[in-house]
């Protein structure tokens, strides 16, 4: 399998504090990743380094045999992440905010037309439906609905970028059961009605351990280092109590 990522050494000191230590960590091209930790393990602050809105104190990191500072920037829009605190905009409406998605890959008279609410949101509803998102809250403001939609917009808005990579913090939460296994299939899946493009790798963090089958690796973090890195057939639940 070809190597997209590459970590190795990767520390990052906070107010002399280690929150990462000596990560060394590859991720190929197809792989379906479940990183497990509880709070405060750094699960988060792992997929910050990972896509580049964090910098590490020590190591180095490679995405396509590339540093951050030298990547093209087609290739950083082929990189996507679903945040756990979502950074949705509060003035722009549900449609608005899942075609935001879409921004990295259009010019400016978009952007503008997204913002007027006079863009196209044909693509933007494809992606709401395919999250179980009702028609009657496509326009609505987001102050008006409930944070299990929020979820799924931010989701949404992750679809619709159509990333290769993508990074995903406790993409599940506020959500059913039900709604958190039908998702989790739709991205290890790919398969969908629209045939929209879904990303081919994932690193997604899992705050419910009934959710790891179907991905092909699981990753156990805690206090800033891998304890374990396993197929997930490999992958005994006796594993857990290293990291809880």
């Amino acid at each position: 399998m070809k190597s997209l990522i590459e970590l190795n050494n990767i520390s990052l000191k906070y107010n002399n504090n280690k929150i990462l230590k000596n990560i060394n960590l590859k991720i190929h091209e197809g792989e379906k990743i479940a990183l497990l930790g509880k709070s405060g393990a750094g699960k988060t602050t792992l997929i910050s380094i990972l896509n580049g809105t964090k910098r590490q104190t020590y190591g180095d990191i490679k995405i396509y045999g590339k540093s951050f500072k030298d990547l093209h920037n087609s290739q950083k829009r082929k990189i996507g992440t679903i945040w756990q605190d979502l950074r949705l905009i509060d003035d722009l409406s549900a449609e608005q905010n899942v075609n935001c998605g879409s921004l990295s890959n259009q010019n400016l008279i978009f952007t503008f037309k997204n913002l007027l609410n006079i863009s196209t949101f044909n693509k933007a509803h494809k992606c709401m439906e395919l999250c179980k998102l009702n028609s009657n809250i496509y326009s609505k403001n987001l102050k008006n609905i409930s944070g299990g939609q929020k979820q799924r917009i931010a989701i949404s808005r992750s679809i619709i970028q159509e990333p290769e990579i993508l990074f995903a913090d406790e993409p599940f939460n506020n959500l059913d059961p039900k709604l958190c296994n039908y998702l989790k299939n739709l991205f290890i899946s790919r398969l969908n009605s629209y045939k929209l493009k879904f990303p081919n790798t994932i690193l997604f963090s899992l705050h419910k351990i009934d959710l790891i089958n179907g991905f092909t690796r699981v990753i156990g973090l805690k206090n800033g280092e891998i304890y374990f890195d396993v197929s997930r057939d490999e992958f005994r639940e006796s594993q857990l109590r290293n990291i809880y």
